[in-house]
């Protein structure tokens, strides 16, 4: 039964990619004429992955290169960002006054752009490739901060009352109750902040400039070379995807 649910789900999602690359090429055949159609586009996207990490200068490198380069930083700045997150997310859902203290800031930082943090990057650290994971660091790190402080301040008062009779001390406390039941709402949050990391970066790359997925995109359409571009879109969409199970998986496995 398992099996067949399984085979079932793979089924629908072969059958959802088909309809999307019919109305793809429909689209591009009779009202967008301007865009390469799918067979183009996989056939470049093939030629890519034939070399993807030819190493021909700064300047030229395969789509393995660009896609490893911008995973460096994502994961780098994702990295950092929760470093800061956890630790203040849990110190936030467990205290009132801090969360009286810092929701204030929290609510005004949250909405800022992505983009509107490398300038200040770059002013900091003189370099764009630094200012990008900055950007990535400070974008990232609200979901889950949010998400681990909603989890670790909505502790129900019966584990609470329980760890009271044992006598359990704060590190206890934290170790067998609260860090136990706000996991899920941790990965939750780390899960949308791998999401939105990996989109800041293309942004961040394009104006960074010199390697990685966004800066081969900008770099692909002053060429006019839009099939480079769309399979770019393509592998972005795929590693996003990949990332995205491997936190749906992780969730999945504290659940059990």
């Amino acid at each position: 039964m398992r099996l067949f649910r399984y085979s079932q789900s793979i089924l629908l999602a072969m059958l959802g990619f088909l309809g999307f690359v019919i109305l793809w090429w429909l689209l591009t055949y009779f009202l967008v004429k301007e865009l390469p159609q799918p067979p183009q586009v996989f056939s470049n996207l093939f030629e890519l992955l034939k070399k993807p990490f030819y190493d021909a200068g700064p300047n030229d490198k395969g789509i393995g290169w660009q896609i490893y380069y911008s995973l460096r930083r994502v994961l780098t700045g994702f990295f950092i960002g929760s470093l800061i997150a956890i630790p203040l997310g849990f110190l936030i859902g467990m205290s009132g006054k801090l969360r009286a203290m810092f929701n204030p800031i929290i609510q005004i930082l949250r909405p800022v752009s992505p983009l509107a943090w490398f300038p200040i990057g770059l002013a900091v650290f003189q370099a764009s490739d630094k200012a990008a994971v900055f950007s990535i660091a400070i974008t990232s790190l609200w979901a889950t901060l949010l998400n681990t402080a909603y989890g670790a301040s909505s502790v129900p008062e019966d584990y609470k009352n329980v760890a009271k009779v044992f006598g359990f001390s704060t590190l206890r406390y934290l170790r067998y109750v609260v860090v136990p039941y706000t996991l899920p709402f941790m990965l939750t949050g780390l899960k949308i902040s791998i999401g939105i990391a990996w989109m800041v970066i293309v942004a961040a790359e394009m104006l960074a400039g010199g390697t990685g997925i966004g800066f081969y995109i900008w770099d692909s359409w002053n060429a006019l070379n839009l099939n480079n571009v769309i399979s770019a879109i393509l592998l972005i969409g795929v590693v996003g995807f990949i990332l995205d199970y491997f936190f749906s998986y992780l969730q999945r496995r504290v659940q059990i």
